[in-house]
């Protein structure tokens, strides 16, 4: 069973600053302009110069992706492709729907993805990726392999790896400066941010000896310990990491989990055997020893949007406070 990868990279945020041309002469000789009082007041209330709606990439523009690549960008992209669903969520969220010449075979989000050209799933489809001749691919779920033989074929790939919220909306906002759109960056960064600030807010008052412990299963046996964007989301919500003691992506010790004794179980509402047609939730409290557990005494097995939990994109602060919700409904839901 594969573990799922997911990848983001740091900010580098530039804005354009404007160049004011002073006019020549003696200051002592030249003729004094007056203003108006009505337009003194009106020049008094303008909006300031740095505000979003003049915020402009400068070209040729030199950045760095998540692998250590360094590439420059002449001006904006005009063909964009994505490898990930979390790419893809968010290069429809910066309004580039016209420029997105390919997405993932597992793009389902937002719904004009699922009518874009098919570039392959897990397993990259290097024919179509190089007939999409896009100015740049953006990818997150990529070995190093396939990276490196994308590259080889001229393609020109940027990797994301972010490893909080704070990166994604870093990454968003650095996307939006690759692709000229640093205010539709900044509009979609500041929703996230009011939404995070939401959970935080509602979650200060639990105190360290009082946060629930909270295990997730994203695949069958499958969890996620610390180092990653998904354990941040559990720490940001008011819980512990059941699984924390860990790193990365891993495949469980079902004894460990039934040692950790979690006060909250959350698994992926996506997931189906092939096998016995059961879903995540019933082959969780089937374990064996299981029934032990905090979580699963307490009915506290509780389902997550999949895509809201895995996605290092646009929503992954809608996923956020929906794990708030299941771990602290009485504070998310006064």
């Amino acid at each position: 069973m594969k573990a799922l990868n997911k990848t983001w990279s740091i900010l580098l945020v530039a804005i354009l600053m404007a160049l004011a041309l002073a006019g020549c002469g003696d200051k002592d000789t030249a003729p004094k302009e007056t203003t108006p009082p009505a337009q003194q007041e009106a020049q008094t209330n303008e909006a300031p110069a740095d505000s979003s709606a003049d915020l402009k990439t400068t070209y040729p523009l030199t950045v760095t992706d998540s692998t250590g690549v360094e590439m420059t960008f002449e001006q904006a992209p005009a063909k964009i492709a994505s490898l990930a669903p979390s790419e893809t969520e968010k290069l429809f969220a910066l309004g580039l729907d016209d420029e997105i010449v390919g997405v993932s075979d597992n793009d389902d989000y937002p719904e004009a993805a699922k009518s874009k050209p098919k570039l392959g799933g897990y397993q990259v489809n290097e024919e179509a990726i190089i007939a999409a001749d896009a100015d740049v691919v953006f990818a997150a779920s990529i070995n190093a392999q396939n990276a490196e033989k994308l590259r080889e074929l001229g393609v020109t790939l940027f990797v994301n790896d972010p490893k909080t919220v704070d990166a994604v909306m870093e990454n968003i906002e650095l996307i939006g400066q690759i692709t000229d759109r640093q205010a539709e960056a900044k509009s979609v960064v500041d929703q996230m941010k009011q939404e995070l600030d939401s959970v935080t807010e509602a979650v200060k008052s639990v105190k360290d000896e009082d946060k629930k412990k909270v295990y997730v299963e994203f695949s069958p046996g499958w969890t996620v310990g610390k180092g990653e964007f998904m354990d941040e989301i559990i720490n940001l919500a008011g819980g512990i990491n059941a699984a924390g003691d860990t790193e990365g992506w891993f495949e469980i010790s079902e004894e460990n989990i039934i040692a950790a004794n979690p006060d909250v179980i959350l698994y992926t509402d996506d997931v189906v055997d092939e096998a016995t047609k059961k879903t995540l939730d019933q082959l969780i409290k089937e374990r064996g020893g299981w029934d032990q557990i905090e979580a699963i005494k307490n009915d506290q097995v509780i389902a997550v949007d999949a895509n809201l939990l895995s996605r290092p994109g646009p929503r992954v602060t809608q996923g956020l406070i929906e794990v708030a919700k299941a771990v602290y409904p009485e504070l998310m839901n006064p």
